[in-house]
């Protein structure tokens, strides 16, 4: 259902900031420590208390735990959280150029953000008794609790302004597909930052508004994962990605049980998700949406290439374009990738993901994704990590010579013969990439993205003058 903004009798309506059953339910981990909503609302209390008067905040706490808590204060003092996708310099002064009031809340000083600094406050720091919040305060739906940007065609940022109603119902239609309630009593842990829209809706979220646990910590190297699951009590959820769940499972002799696995942020493949079902022994299931639509569907990708979208959605073909509506959008939206649309079972859609409809590549007449050419390039053993990549400029150059595909890739047991070789048994001559450049990294952000722009300009600098860390073939 769409969240009306007006309940019965013309007054606002309204959604509880969390779902837990009681104040003395486990809210979240932290540090080995267990810590119940009592101590969750008392700790916004005293932290809504001590921000500025001020619109916006860039909420910047490394501690998950310490994230939720600004987000809470942030919202019961009506101030909007701001979610760039980096804390660069140029981000950061857009941001600023938008909305001028914004200020830092960090517990790390000194923050690297040319911002006024908001000091997390800690327990320690009080000078009086703590003040609390007694009973689980109601949103309104209208609230804006949020901006999300994505990259404008100016070169400016464009935000989506999020709001609580429909968050909520986002995040409870994801809670109902994976599982996770009250009575289930998972714990979430997330390899992705809170900051992000992904971590913010399925590590933060996704636990306030189905009485999960949150976990604190967010663990990045194979061995802290395993050490971080390992400390806490099944059932066990990991939030993670394709990037940081293929170098887990790669670099862990043995990984802990895992009853539910979460991946997003980039295409997973069938072997990928196979091989962590079996090791893991649970469940994966994969995300599907975008930042201005939000989470859209999911699939169990070791067993079915299909995405069954969330209850109450519609999702529509029209003018070349999938358009969604229902549910938690609010306004019906056209979607950048390219869907083909199947059968539903009544109360939801089932799809087939071909790929961004910017990724699509036609080269002499045939067609395919730079996602499904990623996805086989990763797939050949011995690859860590790599990426195609498809020139901007136009098909074909002055001399009428038609412009190749080039790829990335990190590979230290494998040369340019061998791994192009097994690329030839897994796509078509037209699009094995002139050149392969072999990499010791690619420049992936803290969520297991490739920005573009990154990869361009690693791309340029190796094309200029290949360092000796690089091949080509």
């Amino acid at each position: 259902m769409n969240p009306a903004e007006m309940g019965e009798h013309g007054t606002p309506r309204t959604f509880p900031l969390l779902r837990h059953a009681s104040l003395e339910a486990v809210f979240a981990y932290r540090q080995s420590r267990v810590l119940t909503v009592r101590d969750f609302l008392r700790d916004v209390a005293r932290v809504a208390a001590s921000l500025p008067e001020c619109s916006h905040v860039l909420n910047a706490c490394t501690d998950r735990y310490h994230f939720a808590v600004g987000l809470a204060a942030a919202i019961l003092r009506r101030q909007v959280s701001l979610l760039p996708p980096s804390h660069n310099p140029e981000m950061v002064r857009q941001m600023r150029e938008i909305h001028p009031q914004v200020y830092c809340l960090s517990e790390e000083p000194p923050v690297a953000v040319d911002l006024p600094l908001c000091m997390f406050p800690l327990p320690a720091d009080e000078a009086s008794s703590p003040s609390e919040l007694l009973a689980i305060p109601a949103i309104e739906a209208s609230q804006a609790i949020a901006c999300v940007f994505t990259s404008g065609s100016t070169g400016r940022p464009t935000e989506h302004v999020k709001h609580w109603g429909a968050l909520v119902c986002n995040v409870q239609a994801e809670a109902r597909r994976l599982g996770v309630s009250e009575d289930s009593r998972h714990c979430l842990v997330g390899t992705v930052p809170p900051q992000h829209m992904y971590g913010l809706e399925s590590t933060v979220l996704v636990a306030w508004q189905s009485g999960a646990a949150m976990v604190a910590e967010r663990p990045f190297y194979p061995a802290d994962i395993s050490a971080t699951l390992s400390a806490l009590p099944s059932p066990k959820v990991l939030v993670t990605t394709p990037f940081h769940l293929r170098t887990w499972l790669a670099e862990s002799a043995e990984v802990p049980p895992v009853e539910l696995i979460v991946s997003a942020t980039a295409p997973l493949s069938t072997q990928l998700a196979q091989q962590a079902e079996a090791r893991c022994g649970g469940v994966l299931l994969e995300i599907y949406g975008s930042t201005e639509t939000g989470q859209l569907a999911t699939r169990r990708s070791a067993q079915s290439l299909e995405w069954l979208s969330f209850e109450g959605l519609q999702l529509r073909e029209r003018e070349g374009q999938t358009w969604v509506s229902g549910g938690h959008v609010e306004s019906e939206l056209p979607l950048n990738d390219v869907l083909e649309l199947c059968e539903g079972d009544g109360s939801a859609t089932r799809f087939i993901l071909h790929g961004r409809s910017a990724d699509m590549v036609n080269i002499a007449g045939k067609r395919t994704s730079l996602g499904y050419l990623n996805l086989q390039l990763n797939a050949i053993p011995g690859v860590i990590d790599g990426a195609f990549l498809w020139p901007e400029a136009d098909a074909a150059d002055s001399q009428g010579s038609v412009k190749r595909l080039a790829a990335l890739v990190v590979a230290p047991e494998l040369d340019a013969p061998r791994l192009m070789a097994a690329l030839r048994q897994r796509i078509d001559p037209a699009f094995m990439p002139r050149p392969l450049h072999f990499v010791e990294a690619l420049p992936r952000n803290a969520t297991g993205k490739l920005p573009y722009a990154a990869i361009l300009a690693l791309a340029e600098r190796l094309n200029a003058g290949a360092p000796t860390s690089s091949a080509s073939a």
